[in-house]
């Protein structure tokens, strides 16, 4: 059977920016493997796979190397193609069970808002060799259940990280997280994204990352809602709200290619 597979840039309204996601949305469950061997095939950070379950969808997200717990651009991306091509009205609610818990999304204007758990991290020691692979002088180091975070002094430093990705990948973590208050006024913080622990060297942009990013900079500036930027290559703009143990992240998307998968 010939299923139809989708790309989508997530975080961003321009073609070949933001974070790639493939979406297949299936009319049943499929086996863990083949959705493996899928995400493989398609190598991109994350593929989404997605097939109606009662009144909401079952969401799975899987990176070339392992399936994850939480993945905001992959369902920022299926969100959109359930709207795109009809599967829901505009004006309906999506809603994805998933490995953490119910996720909602909603539809406004060209902006996707997914209702997303709060991670807030707590002051942490680095890790032996983290420090030493990000070469930064950090103003502060603190993690949450998925990732490390490293706070530095300036967006330059943040822009400018070349990691030793080798070193990255010897420390037992998902991935770690930098970022900064932003010198652009457009933007309130910046990041990038290291995830060695689930075979992403550098995540474009990262949904899940501003589960934890925005509770951090509410604390420090005393605010709930932001506009973010991930300073990767590709980049891409996040509006984020903190909500009690929620966070609500917005973003943008367009479809860049379909096909479809023959084995």
């Amino acid at each position: 059977m010939r299923q139809p597979i989708i790309q989508v840039d997530a975080f961003t309204a321009t073609p070949f920016a933001g974070n790639p996601a493939a979406v297949c949305l299936l009319q049943a469950p499929a086996p863990d493997d083949w959705m493996q061997r899928v995400a493989l095939e398609m190598n991109l950070s994350e593929t989404a796979f997605l097939h109606p379950e009662g009144d909401h969808f079952r969401l799975r997200w899987f990176t070339p190397a392992a399936e994850v717990d939480l993945c905001g651009h992959a369902t920022l991306a299926s969100a959109h193609v359930l709207w795109e091509d009809g599967h829901l009205a505009r004006d309906a609610e999506a809603r994805f069970m998933t490995r953490s818990g119910l996720l909602r999304a909603t539809y406004d204007d060209g902006w996707i808002t997914l209702d997303f758990p709060a991670k807030p991290p707590i002051p942490a020691e680095p890790p032996e060799g983290l420090i030493d692979a990000l070469s930064v002088r950090p103003v502060a180091v603190a993690r949450n259940e998925f990732d490390y975070l490293v706070v530095v002094g300036d967006e330059e430093t943040v822009r400018n990280l070349q990691p030793n990705h080798g070193l990255l990948q010897r420390i037992n973590m998902r991935g770690v997280i930098v970022t900064a208050k932003s010198a652009d006024p457009a933007y309130d913080f910046v990041s990038r994204f290291f995830a060695p622990g689930v075979g992403v060297p550098e995540d474009p942009v990262t949904g899940s990352a501003h589960c934890c990013l925005t509770p951090y900079w509410s604390q420090v500036l005393r605010r709930q809602a932001f506009t973010a930027y991930q300073a990767s290559p590709r980049g891409g703009s996040l509006r984020v709200r903190y909500a009690g143990d929620r966070v609500l992240l917005s973003g943008q998307a367009v479809t860049v290619m379909r096909g479809e998968l023959v084995s």
